[in-house]
């Protein structure tokens, strides 16, 4: 009874607000990307009423958004908190990593569940050396201020890779790291061995199916029924290529010879509309992928070659972000329209509030944010 009587003023509050509804319950379980490279997304505690409506409590940012963390204080939403690649070389310096731990994480906590921190974003696949020379060792910066603050065991630190720092993917038993990038790996994976933290990569089966529409089979990328692929080394099939992309990460690490470190989604997405060279960027599409998501999410499903494990991942992204460059699917990630309103129909259903004049303020705030 109590908590039908929770549920009922939570949503007697949320109509008198004359907000946006949106239908049905998202998985629990799920993360979900909370990006705002726009300039007209409603403001954080606006969106904390949508994602409370929506049962999902785990999110991450791009960065350690002041406004966002305290917009969630007291709520039961876990946060991973991001330092953008431009501050990496400096958190290689215990005083500045310590500064901005202090500033960005420490005043949060208790109220702000703040759980990791990520170090960077796809760093490994870039071109810019000092910056990847730099990454572990702001990483171990990190986590030491962690531990001198007492906070190690709360708060992990990591940071995620694009799947190109793969130099084999299938069979996913051959997954096996580039070369080039063994002297990072190796420092990095012992990092994450030793601190218990994850191992998180950015997985898009939609890029490989729109480099080659006619090879890559759509049912297969999109978790439709179809034959599958089997690894000729292990047996194992293959029913969809996120499940065969994780395992060919896991593979990478073991050869490293590691078997102690989970690999977990920090994103995996399907645009919703393309320029016209982007094939498969629909609306139907994006449905397809995300439902199937979330029921696999719901279902618990671990991978063929880690069953008794279900995936754990953070869909990209909650909104439409109109302002980030490149192709048009790069602004068509979302899972929502700015006003609240759902991009395709998967069942999603929450309630945004209506605008007040501090959260129309609060989209000045936006305009200069850095590229994700």
């Amino acid at each position: 009874m109590a908590k039908f009587l929770l549920q009922f003023r939570a949503l007697f509050l949320l109509v008198l607000l004359s907000g946006s509804v949106v239908r049905t319950t998202i998985s629990v379980g799920v993360g979900i990307n909370y990006g705002q490279i726009a300039n007209n997304l409603p403001s954080p505690s606006r969106v904390a009423v949508l994602l409370q409506s929506l049962s999902i409590s785990r999110v991450k940012l791009y960065d350690a958004d002041q406004n966002v963390l305290r917009a969630f204080s007291n709520s039961n939403v876990e946060f991973i908190v991001g330092v953008g690649n431009e501050h990496v070389p400096n958190m290689t310096d215990p005083t500045k990593a310590q500064a901005w731990v202090k500033q960005h994480v420490l005043p949060h906590l208790p109220q702000t569940k703040i759980t990791c921190i990520t170090v960077g974003n796809e760093v490994l696949s870039g071109n810019d050396t000092q910056l990847i020379s730099n990454l572990v060792p702001a990483m171990k910066t990190i986590y030491d201020v962690l531990v001198s603050l007492g906070l190690n065991n709360q708060v992990n630190v990591s940071t995620a890779h694009s799947l190109t720092i793969l130099a084999n993917s299938f069979p996913p038993s051959s997954g096996t790291f580039k070369q080039d990038l063994m002297q990072y790996m190796e420092p990095l994976i012992e990092f994450h061995s030793q601190t218990k933290s994850p191992f998180l990569i950015n997985a898009y089966p939609y890029f490989a199916y729109k480099s080659n529409p006619s090879e890559v089979p759509l049912d297969y990328v999109l978790f439709r029924p179809n034959q599958g692929l089997v690894d000729p080394i292990t047996n194992l099939n293959y029913d969809n290529m996120l499940y065969a992309q994780i395992d060919a990460a896991y593979s990478a690490i073991k050869a490293m010879g590691h078997t102690d470190i989970e690999v977990k989604i920090s994103e995996t997405g399907w645009p919703s509309k393309g320029d016209s060279d982007e094939v498969g960027a629909t609306p139907e599409n994006a449905g397809i992928y995300n439902s199937n998501i979330l029921r696999r999410i719901e279902e618990k499903q671990g991978t063929p070659m880690k069953p008794s494990v279900p995936i754990d991942v953070f869909v990209f992204a909650l909104f439409n972000e109109d302002l980030k460059p490149g192709p048009a699917s790069e602004r068509n990630y979302g899972l929502f329209y700015p006003d609240g309103n759902p991009v395709y129909d998967i069942g999603l259903h929450g309630y945004l509030p209506r605008m007040s004049y501090s959260s129309a303020a609060y989209k000045t705030q936006v305009r200069n944010r850095r590229v994700q």
